[in-house]
């Protein structure tokens, strides 16, 4: 079992997440995705538990407001926590409301306002508990030390109804396991999909185009970032493909594309002239010995040999096309005020 817990000021944004589906799939995409993992996307959630509120989101959300202005100090009055338990493991849902029962016991929301909520659309049952940090009383919970408190919780219950060991968050680790590289799935899925757009992109308004359509949401500015379906944030740099790299990759396929079709131009039309001369028949074989192999095989692998090159997120190219940069020179290069 591993846990999540999170802060924040919006009972609007956490309740309507826990309550509805999501957002960015179509009734047809819900459909599919269900005939596709046997799962429920559509009508994903199921609430286990309403503790001293009731209503849709939109009542649940104003009972918590009245609460939250009994402490008029308080920034962040959202407490959003999340259980999920490992592949293979199950438990019934009256096992899963005790487990939210003991999870917000842990954390001192016992007797505040909270729901807890089962999703269904995932392999691994998980649930979701949005709560109220301000109690009747005015008091606000303790929100200190809450990832070892999450990881101190998970380990009791697995325990105590017989789940799957997981390791503490990492954190946690002594500092030896600490210094293994940690393997997560979703930035290999990220890394590898990103490969997969620049080797079919042209631009960089393609290469958006078509991660939006593979689910990213891409937020470009000095750097750039993608977030996933499950509203995580990665930077590209995190996983080897900043912003710089990747425009550099699109630069570099478009350039050798378009010098190589101008020098085949340029080739096909001296063999053309030469063919109609009289006297160079050992001349204008080699020439046309050369544009066919040119305009052949050996461009094609010149080109696909270097951009798989720049494909590798650990590769950075030692040459730099001299044209490119007098262009980025002149680019830096103020302009001169005039008197």
């Amino acid at each position: 079992m591993i846990g999540h817990v999170s802060i924040g000021s919006s009972f609007y944004h956490c309740i309507s997440y826990c309550l509805e589906d999501k957002r960015e799939l179509s009734e047809s995409k819900k459909h599919a995705l269900a005939m596709q993992d046997h799962l429920q996307h559509k009508e994903r959630a199921e609430v286990l538990e309403y503790n001293k509120c009731f209503g849709n989101k939109y009542e649940l959300t104003g009972q918590f407001n009245d609460v939250r202005k009994l402490s008029r100090r308080i920034e962040k009055p959202v407490l959003h926590l999340t259980l999920r338990l490992a592949p293979e493991d199950t438990l019934t849902k009256e096992q899963l409301r005790e487990v939210g029962r003991e999870c917000a016991k842990e954390f001192g929301i016992a007797d505040n306002q909270y729901i807890c909520v089962l999703h269904k659309d995932t392999k691994e049952q998980h649930i979701h508990i949005a709560a109220n940090r301000v109690g009747f009383d005015g008091k606000v919970a303790n929100d200190s030390n809450n990832y070892k408190r999450m990881a101190e919780l998970c380990r009791r219950l697995e325990k105590k109804y017989g789940l799957q060991e997981v390791l503490s968050p990492r954190a946690f680790l002594s500092t030896k396991d600490r210094l293994l590289p940690r393997h997560d799935i979703r930035k290999e899925k990220l890394k590898a999909d990103i490969q997969q757009t620049l080797k079919s992109a042209s631009s960089y308004l393609s290469f958006e185009r078509h991660m939006r359509d593979l689910g990213y949401k891409v937020l470009k500015g000095r750097g750039i970032s993608f977030i996933d379906d499950k509203k995580v944030k990665i930077k590209g740099s995190e996983i080897g493909f900043s912003l710089l790299k990747i425009e550099k990759i699109l630069r570099q396929k478009q350039q050798p594309v378009m010098r190589n079709t101008d020098e085949v131009k340029n080739c096909n039309k001296d063999s053309q002239s030469i063919s109609n001369s009289f006297n160079t028949g050992k001349q204008n074989e080699e020439k046309q010995s050369y544009n066919s192999g040119r305009t052949g095989e050996e461009v094609v692998k010149e080109i696909l040999g270097f951009t798989g090159q720049l494909m590798n997120s650990e590769y950075e190219p030692d040459y730099i096309d001299p044209e490119l940069m007098r262009r980025l020179q002149k680019k830096k290069k103020r302009p001169s005020l005039r008197r």
